[in-house]
């Protein structure tokens, strides 16, 4: 999928679920559990307020969400595809939402816990 194809998915994914299209470009890093690498299910993501050169997104898979310090990666958005390509189309959703999908199952929503500081 190029860039254009993306952005269009992304922008239709806001509409569905009426939230606002906040794009998360290429050269910013998300942080990235291994686990949605290896394809573990249900894949979940949570978007904070963005900060330097990060997107505000992290995201995991399977049920249970680490506090280690390495659970996450920073990964170039730009790097996505290649490891789990399935969650592009959520990207452009604002901080503060967030998604759980499966292999039918697809949830949505936003989460104003998300805004507060850190």
């Amino acid at each position: 999928m190029n860039a254009d194809q993306l952005a269009a998915t992304q922008r239709e994914t806001c509409v569905k679920y009426g939230a606002e299209f906040f794009p998360a470009p290429p050269s910013e890093k998300l942080g990235i559990a291994e686990s949605a690498r290896r394809g573990v299910l249900p894949i979940n993501g949570l978007r904070h307020p963005p900060v330097g050169d990060t997107s505000g997104w992290y995201v995991w898979a399977g049920d249970d969400l680490s506090a280690a310090a390495d659970f996450f990666k920073p990964l170039h958005i730009e790097h996505l595809a290649e490891w789990c390509p399935r969650i592009q189309k959520y990207l452009g959703l604002a901080p503060g939402w967030r998604f759980l999908i499966a292999d039918d199952y697809e949830d949505v929503w936003f989460d104003p816990e998300l805004l507060k500081n850190r």
